[in-house]
This record gives C-alpha cells, sequence and structure tokens, in this order.
C-alpha cells in the first residue's frame, strides 16, 4: 500500500510516532489511578467523542458510499474496542505494564494474519524479518518480565484477549477507511465502544458520578491524551499506512511504556528488558526503512 502524505497534515511516520507515544502513556496514568478500569475507559471514550464532535464533517455523510454490510463493519469495530479496553485496562490490575504491553505486541502479526485473509496483502521476506526481530525483542523484554509474572496469568490472559480484539478492530478499520472521514469513523467507534462498557458498570454496578476532582481530570487526561492523539491518530493513518504498518508502530508503545514506568511508577527495567527494547527498536526501524524503500523502488 502507497502512502498518501496528501491528506494529512504531517508525514505519516511523525503522526505514527505521536500517537504511539501518546497511547504509551495510558498504561502509567491506569496504573496511577484507583477508579475502576472500566469506568475510566468509558469516560475515556465519551469524553473523547464530546470533544470531537465539533469536528466531524456531517456534510459529508450524504455523499458516502457506505454500505450496511460497511456500517455492520463499523458496529463491530466498535464493539471490538469497547471489549479491547475492558480487557486490557483490566490486565494492567493484575499484572505489569511490561507483560501487559509486551502481549500487546503481538498485535502486528494478528494484524497481517487478517489482513492476509481480508485483503490478500502480501509481504516480502525482508519486511517478515524485520518483524520478527522485533517481536524477538518483545520475548525477550518478556522473558525479564517473568519472574513478576507468575502471578499474574489472569491479567497476561486478558493482555492476550484485549491484542486479539485491537487487532480485528484496526482491520475493520482499514475496511471502511476509503469509504467514511477518520473524524466520523472514530466518533462512531469510541461512542460504541464507551457503551460496551457503559452496559458492563451497570451490571457490575459500579459508580458512574461518585468519583473525586483529581479523577475527573484523569478521564479527561485519558481522553485527550491516548486516545484523540492516540487512537484517532492510528484510525486517521489507517487509509493512509495500512492496518499492518500501523500495528507494526505500535510495537515501540511497549518500550516506551516501560521507560515511562521506570520514570513515573518506579518500576525495575531489568537488562532483558532493555535488550528487548533495543532490538524491537532495531526491528521496527529496518521495517520502515523497508517499506520507504519499496516506496522508493516504485516511484522511480
Amino acid at each position: 500500500m502507497k502512502i498518501n502524505k496528501t491528506s494529512l497534515p504531517l508525514h505519516p511516520y511523525l503522526l505514527l510516532f505521536i500517537s504511539i507515544l501518546s497511547v504509551s502513556v495510558s498504561s502509567i496514568m491506569i496504573k496511577s489511578s484507583h477508579t475502576p478500569t472500566s469506568v475510566a475507559g468509558m469516560y475515556r471514550l465519551y469524553m473523547s467523542v464530546i470533544l470531537m464532535l465539533p469536528f466531524v464533517p456531517w456534510k459529508m455523510l450524504r455523499t458516502s458510499d457506505m454500505t450496511k454490510k460497511d456500517w455492520g463493519t463499523v458496529f463491530l469495530a466498535g464493539l471490538f474496542l469497547g471489549l479491547h479496553f475492558l480487557f486490557w485496562m483490566e490486565s494492567l490490575v493484575y499484572t505489569s505494564v511490561a507483560s501487559s504491553m509486551v502481549i500487546l505486541s503481538l498485535q502486528p502479526l494478528f494484524v497481517m494474519i487478517g489482513s492476509y485473509f481480508m485483503f490478500r496483502e502480501r509481504v516480502n521476506l525482508l519486511t517478515i524479518f524485520c518483524l520478527i526481530a522485533a517481536l524477538i525483542g518483545s520475548i525477550i523484554i518478556a522473558w525479564g518480565d517473568i519472574g513478576t509474572s507468575k502471578g499474574a496469568l489472569i491479567g497476561d490472559g486478558l493482555s492476550l484477549l484485549g491484542t486479539i480484539l485491537v487487532s480485528a478492530y484496526m482491520i475493520a478499520g482499514q475496511k471502511v477507511s476509503h469509504k467514511i472521514s477518520a473524524n466520523f469513523y472514530s466518533v462512531i467507534v469510541f461512542f460504541l465502544g464507551g457503551s460496551v462498557l457503559l452496559i458492563y458498570n451497570l451490571v457490575n454496578h459500579y459508580s458512574l458520578i461518585e468519583y473525586d476532582s483529581s479523577d475527573w481530570m484523569y478521564f479527561v487526561l485519558l481522553a485527550v491524551i491516548p486516545t484523540i492523539f492516540g487512537q484517532y491518530i492510528f484510525n486517521l493513518l489507517l487509509k493512509s499506512m495500512g492496518a499492518t504498518t500501523v500495528s507494526v508502530g505500535i510495537i515501540g508503545e511497549p518500550v516506551l511504556a516501560i521507560l515511562l514506568a521506570y520514570v513515573f511508577l518506579g518500576e525495575i527495567m531489568s537488562a532483558f528488558q532493555f535488550i528487548g527494547g533495543i532490538m524491537t527498536l532495531f526491528g521496527m526501524g529496518m521495517y520502515f526503512w523497508a517499506k520507504s524503500l519499496k516506496f522508493a523502488v516504485a516511484k522511480y
């Protein structure tokens, strides 16, 4: 897939870096809060919808060629997103940031498989090698975290479920990205995802309003930083970069999250995590270099 830069405010790789950095902050914020993760996730998505509504191009909806099947895909995407937040955010209650984020780094593998069956996207050996190098780096990080994760199998399982669901969400987003604007699509899926979490909160009788002012500020920050500057930019890049490339960039999220956890939460960074992080970044760099080389050759 050739990268189209004309419809983007900045270079796609710069936007991808901004979005990865933004979502990396979410794990730190979740770990630092004592509010139920499902409530935080619900307000994170609902507040994002409120903030984005003024920028939705409603007039474009009249000229959209979306079919009933496409709207069904959007509905499923919202469902997948809500369940992803439910499982992944809850995983941070049981396991460390490192364990949860490393499992999340398997996302590009699931997306690549799904993209092959959905869009017949093929990858060359160099691309596969770069992805494997990045994944090995993530495995090394996880290996260094095993000592603190033996009692966190529930958290690791929740993170794995969340990873599968967000992979399905990314693929669904790419499927309709050429028919609907990223703003409108994001507002819909964020609202649907928030509604999934609302139902879960009501079933479990969680309080929806009895929170301190600091908690409400936390909800707002979750909406602005990791959701609008994170998830929304991911949705924006699906059309120009594709789900697989965006997901490969997300592999860098565990590295940034571990660094932030070390700085702000005092979580120990082991030698395994350091070496694995370097290898992950190397694999990512090689992947994007290979993609840019491919585009340059094709243009020439």
